[in-house]
Formats: C-alpha cells, structure tokens, sequence
C-alpha cells in the first residue's frame, strides 16, 4: 500500500479539500481555505520523491523527469479519487492533491439555484463555469454532467485533464476523455469530438485560443457546451475570451459569442460564520437577447448594470450574492468584505460586527 494512502485517508477524514507534498515541511492540508500544518515531522527530498513516485506508473514518472511537472489522477478505493500537481521547483520535487469527493453531488447539495438547471435544460449553447482555482469549478461541472446524464437520453463527451469524478451510465451515455493517455491535446479531443455524435461536451478547462475557438464553434454547430475558466467575475469572463483573439478577429467572435453564450456562472467558497463548511457564492449572467446585443456591439463594460437590472432573468452579481448569504447569517461580515469586489458595502456590518 502506498505511503502516501494513510495520509489520504487522515485529510478526508479532516475534511481537506487539499493535501501538500513540500520538502522540509511536515504532511499540510487546506481546510476551509486554510493552510494547515500536520503533527508530523518534516518530509525529507527523498522522502517526497519516494511519496510521489509510488503513485506514478513508469510512464508518467519518466514524463516527470522530462518536462518537470505532471497533472495525474490517483484512486483510493472507499475513500475517493485525487487530482494530483506535482512539479520540481527551487526546493525539490513537490505534489498537490486535490481530494475528489466519492459521490457526484447534486445540483440541490451544492445550494444551485433553478436558474441553472433551467439553463441546463437548453440543448445547444456555451455555459461557463469560473471562478479562481480551489473555489469548485470541477464539482459544479460534474453535478451538471449527472443531472443532464439523469434526465436526458444523450451522448455527453467529457475532455478532463484529468479525469476526477467518474461517471456512470444513467440515461445518456458518458464518454469521458483524459489528457495524456487518451488524447492528446483539449484541441485534439475537441477537433474528433465534433465527429463522433456528441449532444454535450464537457471541457475540463479553456486553457488556449484553439479550445476557446473549437468551443464556440462547437456550441455555435448544436451542441451543448459546458467549460471552466479561472476568471473572477462574469464580465471578466466575456473579455477575457474576446481579448484571447487578435484584434482583426474580435468583432467575428463578439458574434459568435453574443449568440452561443446562454450563461457564466461564477462562484466563490467562503467559510461559514462557524467555521465548519464552507458556502457557495454565485454570479450569474444570463445569455438574453439584451446581453447578447451588448456582447455583440462591444459594449462590455455595461454588462454589470444589465446583470443588476436582470434579476427577473435569474442574474445575479457577486456582491450581491456575499450581502445575502451575510444577512442570512451564513457568513462573518469579515469574510463577505474580504471576499467582495466593493468592500466598502460591507464596513456598517463590519463596524457593528467588531464591537459584538
């Protein structure tokens, strides 16, 4: 049994969302956002190396040596599935790895309002799911993956790197495809998936020009297109996927955006007031006629008033969203501030927070 499989164990059973393999560091765990230290002694170079390379098979240990760093994916039976980073950097060789939960949650476990599942219910069009690196992207994509699986008889196409949540056979057929060893590039995958008669397409993440491009094509052609991006607000998100493009293409793309775009969902994870789980704040845009015109016309920078006036159409800002998970006493006044774009609305609940 692999060392490292006691370790695994400890941290789920902690609740990590993370575990870090660091040289001269004992065993470190995320918990709630927080970085936290084991009782257990430092970590030897060859210890980590050891550690790590006893997951690795021996193509992926020579990949390692040769370009530095691997993404991989790790099973530990009845205790879950772990995305592991390892990478070689100034003090050694390091890993991370992300505890993939045993169940694909819901939609309704993770608090997902119906404007989502409404939005789901569209049969061609792009959603995209952002949001900074450790806020749940990859959950939210595969409770989406499972309700669509659960409600509709259709083939969905998954492109992970790599794949975390595995799914079943439910009423559609789920193919799910893993950088590396199954294909070789998000582009490659995306390029043959278009012939291979898929309803849904799954992509992992928008990491390049080519998969945006592919993406908006493929849900521009009648598919439906569900991706992630590691942005942090929803207007964000349509500039920074027009901004991807050379200039003498972004009025093409603005286009094809404005019609294939049905929704960008943003969210966030801050702890709970006491501290035991963590809370899911969303932003979401709507693809309405309205923004589609905005997107179209190159009028970005009034999407955030659109999203205010949108609320009938399910929008909902980010700020708003952390005021009234506070109100409703899920969250401190200092993590809303913390975690808002104008924390200034926050200081009155702030002030009267810090004289309690």
């Amino acid at each position: 049994m692999p060392k490292l499989d006691r370790v695994f164990k400890a941290a789920v059973e902690l609740n990590a969302s993370d575990v870090h393999i660091v040289p001269d560091e004992p065993f470190i765990i995320r918990h709630l956002g927080q970085m936290r230290k084991l009782k257990s002694p430092p970590l030897q170079l060859s210890q980590c190396r050891e550690l790590i390379f006893e997951l690795l098979t021996q193509a992926q240990q020579k990949i390692l040596e040769e370009k530095l760093q691997l993404d991989f994916g790790y099973e530990l039976p009845e205790v879950g599935r772990f995305r592991g980073s390892a990478m070689r950097h100034q003090r050694g060789l390091s890993a991370v790895f992300r505890i993939i939960p045993k169940k694909i949650p819901s939609l309704a476990d993770l608090g997902m309002p119906d404007t989502v599942r409404r939005v789901l219910d569209n049969h061609q069009g792009l959603i995209l799911v952002t949001g900074a690196t450790g806020h749940g992207k990859s959950t939210t994509l595969a409770a989406m993956v499972d309700y669509i699986n659960t409600k509709r008889a259709h083939h969905i196409l998954t492109i992970e790197d790599p794949i975390e949540f595995v799914h079943p056979f439910k009423r559609g057929v789920v193919n799910q495809r893993q950088l590396g060893n199954q294909t070789l590039t998000y582009g490659n995958a995306l390029r043959g998936a278009l012939r291979q008669d898929p309803d849904v397409i799954m992509i992992g993440e928008l990491r390049d020009l080519e998969t945006m491009s592919l993406a908006i094509t493929a849900a521009e052609t009648g598919h439906l297109v569900i991706a992630t991006l590691s942005t942090s607000s929803a207007p964000k998100t349509v500039e920074r996927i027009i901004d991807s493009f050379p200039a003498k293409e972004q009025n093409q793309i603005r286009t094809m955006l404005s019609e294939a775009l049905k929704a960008v969902i943003t969210q966030r994870l801050i702890p709970s007031a006491d501290k035991t789980r963590m809370v899911l704040a969303l932003e979401i845009l709507i693809g309405t006629l309205p923004m589609a015109n905005l997107i179209r016309d190159a009028k970005t920078f009034q999407i955030p008033s659109m999203m205010q006036t949108g609320k009938k159409d399910g929008m909902l800002l980010m700020d708003d969203a952390i005021m009234s998970l506070m109100q409703a006493g899920q969250i401190s006044a200092k993590d809303a501030a913390a975690n808002a774009k104008s924390p200034d609305k926050f200081k009155t609940f702030l002030d009267k927070e810090k004289q309690v």
